[in-house]
């Protein structure tokens, strides 16, 4: 992963040295829901650690376990104290990403979660994406230089071979604060070139790539964006069922990176 969407020669070398040529054995999965982690932290028999090593206090919550030749940790926000919501958007995803890679070390990160996709991009309720890039959408800074430091164009980990296998869609992956799309969100997920929108992603890539850990980002199509129903009435009326199958794409995806190296997938 690299700034505004070009792989710089000193990470590309520092992804290949060592890393990229031996077996992957430990992922993070980053998920930002509750209802979004439960079903992957049940195929995976993984067990909530009460001593998850954040700081004191935080909401945010680790579940562990090994699943073949993997060691798995998956993280999410929490709940907020206050108001008993999921700790949903930007700062809290890049808060748990960043102290998850500090304490946990991982070889590779899974931004696993729902999102909502553009039928005018060929976006289907189920359908699975793997992120080909990751960008902002509600960073608007109209001043050269820092127009593209507000989009934040980040590519994805390149996996090819996964992709192939697995028969994932590919696209763009558009993140803002808000559920909603305002006139100003459309003309910057439009210039994104997004098939799919999500409320985390870009935090995690932009912390994944100041750290040099390759990130890949699994994203279920729960409500379509450009389409005729309202965005939170199809989002709550398919939740459950998209996301039993991002467990089933987030299983698929774990079964074939064990036992490869990053260079194979």
């Amino acid at each position: 992963m690299a700034p505004h969407g070009e792989k710089s020669d000193a990470a590309e070398d520092a992804m290949v040295s060592g890393a990229e040529k031996r077996p992957v054995s430990s992922v993070l999965i980053v998920i930002a829901m509750q209802t979004e982690a439960l079903p992957v932290v049940n195929k995976f028999n993984l067990t909530e650690v009460p001593d998850s090593g954040f700081p004191k206090g935080v909401p945010w919550v680790r579940y562990h376990g090994f699943y073949k030749d993997l060691e798995i940790n998956l993280v999410w926000p929490g709940k907020d104290e206050s108001l008993g919501v999921d700790c949903v958007g930007t700062a809290p995803a890049s808060l748990v990403t960043y102290a998850s890679i500090q304490v946990l070390q991982p070889d590779l990160i899974i931004n696993a979660g729902t999102a909502g996709g553009f039928k005018g991009k060929g976006a289907c309720v189920g359908d699975i994406y793997l992120a080909s890039d990751v960008a902002y959408h509600d960073r608007r800074i109209p001043i050269p230089v820092f127009d593209l430091y507000g989009v934040g164009l980040r590519l994805a980990y390149t996996t090819p071979s996964l992709q192939k296998e697995l028969e994932l869609k590919v696209g763009k992956l558009s993140t803002g604060n808000s559920l909603d799309m305002s006139p100003q969100d459309e003309a910057s997920i439009v210039a994104n070139d997004a098939t799919v929108k999500d409320m985390e992603g870009a935090a995690v890539a932009y912390v994944a790539d100041l750290l040099k850990v390759p990130a890949i980002f699994v994203k279920a199509v729960t409500d379509i964006v450009d389409g005729e129903k309202p965005t939170t009435e199809e989002f709550m009326q398919n939740l459950v069922a998209v996301t039993a199958a991002l467990e089933q794409a987030v299983t698929k995806v774990i079964d074939f990176i064990n036992g490869k190296c990053l260079s194979e997938l």
